[in-house]
């Protein structure tokens, strides 16, 4: 009996070794999980513990193979599935009784963070709490300004392969402090540097260039091919001191403010002044008499005559052009029998409406504006915007609005000459740059024109002349044509690409710098360190936009300008 049972025994053994010895498939985790478990007793708790969250850590790498639970089409947990529509209603409610009550803008929603903050929170589960106030003004701001700068650390590859344009922007915040803004443009994104506080200083061309020098040292000089300020003279002179340092960095005039200057001085002209007057006239009318404003808005597809502009500029020219738009509605106001019994049509103001909307050549006259003030205020656009590169297509575009103009009054020289008189004096005394016609001869958009084959046969060689090379000319972006099809002219290619990379305007972040003022006493604590830190994390990411070329940039508001 005792014999059978040493037999049984032995058995199970030998069975166990065999089972123990057989190789089954085990991951790293499970390894290491295994290691920290067999750990000797004589080793601390501490490492123990180290060990098994080692594991852990590892283990949940797993998650990074799958989207998060938010992404379109992702599988929702059993958690969030199996939630009532009641449920999920009153979360929506407490962020919607959030945003009415500290009046967040709609758009919040829209930011490339918001699903992310309820993930996160999420994730925790009930209990948690908001950051404190202090903690949110001073730590975390901290904390974000040093994420940005590593971020901003990591676009030096960039700049070093592209080159980068030095941006340099003057304001004045609620303190009457005269600030300067350093950022850095590169097709990544824009990225903020620094923030100068200049009120106790004489900003005369040789101070200003010290600052610029000292923001060029930081970036690297080889890595900046320009540096865009606006056109006063105290900025173009530190730009010509600071070419004569480092003789490989441009100073260029801000496109847009050069822009909106000549839009400025077309519409002073006395025609212009005279019909910005009447349409004035027109709009404070509609929009001072509610009766009148709510008939306009029963037509149908009526749209509003004072509405956002596309552009920061250009206002006159816009509003003439969304006057012209609705002058088949202010006439059928006019005619009709609930404007004719009012009494508002029997006053002074409501006769010179009368007078207005019933001139023909008032509605001529805005069509021709508008058509004159439409090639310059797509060119203001491209230029305004510093979702792409735009430096390769501002010489171009100024031609081309001068070629329209021309066209539109059929080449009378005395009818276009007022025009293009006011574009070739800016041009000639405070836009044009060498850079930007080397920036337009590189571009292969313009290069690979069809008309203009005959004449320059000698870009057709090598990889210039490939098929794709031909199609993908008006396709791609200039700096990544290059990058593809510039191989055989490499150092040609180094300076296309450099030249094609930058932005023509220092404008395109002007319209931010206002979010400061809307962070309370952000700057009472720690001064302009605090502002630098918020500034670094409004800029921090860049958010670059679709792909948008020359031909294809959008024209709302602008109709057929």
């Amino acid at each position: 009996m005792n014999e059978n049972l040493k037999e049984i025994l032995r058995k199970k053994q030998q069975a166990q070794e065999e089972l123990d010895s057989t190789p089954f498939p085990v991951d790293d985790a499970a390894d290491e999980e295994r290691d920290s478990c067999s750990l000797p007793k004589t080793q601390s708790s501490h490492a123990h513990v180290s060990e098994l969250s080692k594991g852990k850590r590892k283990a949940s790498n797993v998650d990074t193979f799958f989207a998060p639970r938010t992404t379109r089409g992702a599988q929702p947990s059993i958690k969030s599935a199996l939630a009532s529509k009641e449920v999920v209603h009153r979360a929506d409610m407490a962020v919607a009784r959030w945003f009415f009550d500290c009046c967040i803008p709609f758009n919040a929603l829209t930011s490339i963070y918001a699903q992310k903050v309820v993930d996160a929170i999420a994730a925790i589960g009930p209990g948690y709490k908001l950051p404190s106030y202090h903690n949110m003004r001073v730590n975390l701001l901290r904390d974000c300004k040093e994420e940005c700068s590593l971020l901003i650390d990591s676009y030096r590859k960039t700049w070093k392969e592209t080159g980068c344009t030095l941006m340099a922007d003057g304001w004045t915040d609620s303190r009457s402090r005269t600030l300067i803004n350093f950022l850095i443009y590169c097709p990544r994104g824009v990225a903020f540097l620094k923030s100068v506080d200049a009120s106790d200083i004489t900003k005369d061309a040789t101070t200003l260039c010290s600052l610029f020098a000292e923001v060029v040292e930081w970036v690297g000089p080889e890595s900046v091919v320009q540096i865009v300020t606006d056109n006063a003279a105290n900025y173009k002179k530190a730009g010509q001191l600071l070419h004569e340092r480092f003789n490989n960095i441009y100073w260029s005039p801000c496109a847009a403010h050069c822009m909106n200057l000549i839009l400025k001085d077309i519409g002073s002209m006395p025609l212009i002044e005279d019909l910005a007057k009447k349409a004035s006239k027109l709009t404070i009318f509609c929009y001072n008499h509610i009766f009148i404003l709510a008939w306009l808005r029963k037509r149908p597809g009526w749209k509003e005559i004072v509405r956002p502009g596309a552009t920061r500029f250009a206002t006159t020219f816009i509003t003439l052009k969304s006057v012209h738009e609705h002058h088949h509605d202010l006439q059928a106001l006019i005619t009709s029998k609930f404007f004719v019994d009012s009494k508002i049509s029997k006053t002074s103001k409501g006769k010179e409406v009368i007078s207005i909307i019933l001139d023909l050549k008032f509605w001529d006259n805005c069509l021709i504006i508008s058509k004159i003030a439409g090639p310059l205020i797509r060119l203001l656009r491209i230029v305004d915007s510093d979702e792409k590169p735009s430096l390769g297509y501002l010489y171009d575009g100024m031609y081309r609005a001068r070629k329209a103009i021309k066209a539109m009054f059929r080449n009378v020289k005395r009818s276009y000459k007022p025009f293009t008189t006011i574009i070739k004096r800016r041009w000639d005394t405070q836009l044009r740059q060498g850079i930007h016609a080397a920036a337009y001869f590189l571009n292969p958009h313009f290069q690979y024109d069809r008309e203009n084959y005959c004449q320059k046969t000698g870009i057709l060689q090598e990889s210039f002349g490939k098929p794709i090379a031909l199609t993908m000319a008006k396709e791609m972006q200039p700096d990544e044509w290059w990058k593809m099809f510039g191989s055989s002219a490499p150092n040609l290619q180094k300076v296309a690409i450099r030249i094609l990379s930058q932005t023509s305007s220092s404008s395109g972040c002007e319209r931010n710098w206002s979010d400061l003022e809307n962070e309370g006493d952000v700057g009472d604590i720690t001064g302009l360190d605090q502002s630098d830190a918020f500034e670094f994390e409004h800029f921090g990411e860049a958010r670059p936009g679709d792909s948008t070329y020359i031909d294809r940039f959008d024209d709302a508001n602008l109709g057929d300008l």
